[in-house]
């Protein structure tokens, strides 16, 4: 049996009103990062760490 079996008429008319909410919300945006942001984004930025004989030090 399908969930929407369980449900009542005005049950079933609100998840509707939400997935078409939902459809409508996931325009995208417009924004255009720079090279930089993107790097930054994705972590490329960050310390790198490693272990070495059980110790962990900066590579």
């Amino acid at each position: 049996m399908k969930i929407a079996d369980h449900l009542s008429s005005a049950e079933l008319h609100q998840v509707n009103n939400f997935k078409n909410k939902d459809k409508s919300s996931n325009k995208k945006s417009n924004e255009r990062l720079s090279s930089r942001d993107l790097a930054e984004l994705m972590g490329t930025n960050r310390p790198i760490y490693k272990r070495v004989r059980g110790a962990i030090r900066n590579k």
